[in-house]
C-alpha cells in the first residue's frame, strides 16, 4: 500500500451521439487525477472543443478540464505526465494543453490513432507533444503502472494504482460500467475486438482490486 496516494475522478460533462446505435444515449465522461509523490499525474482528458464533425456528430455538455482541476486545487502546469487509456476524441481532446510534457500511451494505439477518423489529428498530434509509446506493462512511478488492455481499441490500457486502501484500478474503457465489471450486464457491443475486450476484462478482475474507476460511469465499483 502506497501513503498518501488517491484516485480524484473528474467530471468532464457528457456527449450524446446523434447517429448510429448509441443515438440518444447519454455518456458521461471522466478524467482522473492521480495524487502521488511523484505526480499528480492525469488519466485521460476528455473531449476538445471547436470541431464541426464533433460537434454534427454529438451533443457535447463539457466541463472544461481546466475548471475540473482547478476545483482540486490543480492547473495544467502543476502535472506531472498525461497518461491516456486511448486515444479516442473524449479521452484525448485536451492533451495539447501538456504540450513538452509526457503522455504516455501504447505504441499499439499510437499506431492506431493514425488512422482516418480514428480521433480528431489535431487533438493527437500539436506542436511540441510528446508521446512515451510503451509496449505492455510499464511502472510511471512508484505505486502507478499501467497494463495493456486491448479490446475496445488495439492499444487500450488500464491504469494500476496502489493506494492507502489497496490496489485501484483505472479501467478506462476495458469495461463500460460498474454494473457490467461486476458481471451484472453485458457489454453493449461495438468494440475493435470483442474477444479481447473478454480477456482484458477478465484479466483486471483476476487482479482483485479494492477500487474501480470507469471513463463512462460515474459509479465506483468497491469489493
Amino acid at each position: 500500500m502506497a501513503t498518501g496516494v488517491e484516485v480524484v475522478p473528474l467530471a468532464l460533462g457528457q456527449v450524446t451521439p446523434r447517429r448510429g446505435p448509441f443515438a440518444g444515449k447519454r455518456a458521461p465522461i471522466h478524467a482522473f487525477l492521480i495524487r502521488d509523490p511523484g505526480g499528480p499525474f492525469l488519466v485521460d482528458i476528455g473531449a476538445g472543443s471547436g470541431h464541426d464533425g464533433i460537434d454534427t456528430l454529438y451533443e457535447q455538455d463539457r466541463i472544461a478540464l481546466t475548471d475540473a482541476l482547478a476545483a482540486t486545487g490543480c492547473a495544467p502546469a502543476g502535472i506531472a505526465a498525461v497518461i491516456n487509456t486511448h486515444l479516442h476524441f473524449d479521452h484525448c481532446g485536451e492533451n495539447r494543453l501538456f504540450a513538452g510534457g509526457p503522455i504516455y500511451v501504447q505504441a499499439a494505439e499510437y499506431k492506431a490513432a493514425a488512422a482516418y477518423a480514428y480521433t480528431v489529428p489535431e487533438w493527437f498530434q500539436f506542436p511540441r507533444a510528446i508521446y512515451e509509446q510503451l509496449t505492455g506493462e510499464a511502472e510511471i512511478a512508484s505505486g502507478v503502472s499501467v497494463l495493456q488492455t486491448p479490446g475496445h481499441t488495439p492499444g487500450h490500457q488500464s491504469v494500476l494504482v496502489e493506494t492507502e486502501g489497496g490496489l485501484a484500478i483505472i479501467a478506462g474503457h476495458a469495461a463500460y460500467t460498474a454494473a457490467e465489471y461486476a458481471d451484472r450486464e453485458p457489454a453493449p457491443g461495438g468494440d475493435w475486438d470483442d474477444a479481447a475486450y473478454e480477456r482484458s476484462l477478465a484479466l483486471l478482475r483476476a487482479l482483485a482490486p479494492g477500487r474501480v474507476y470507469f471513463s463512462h460511469d460515474a459509479v465506483i465499483w468497491e469489493r
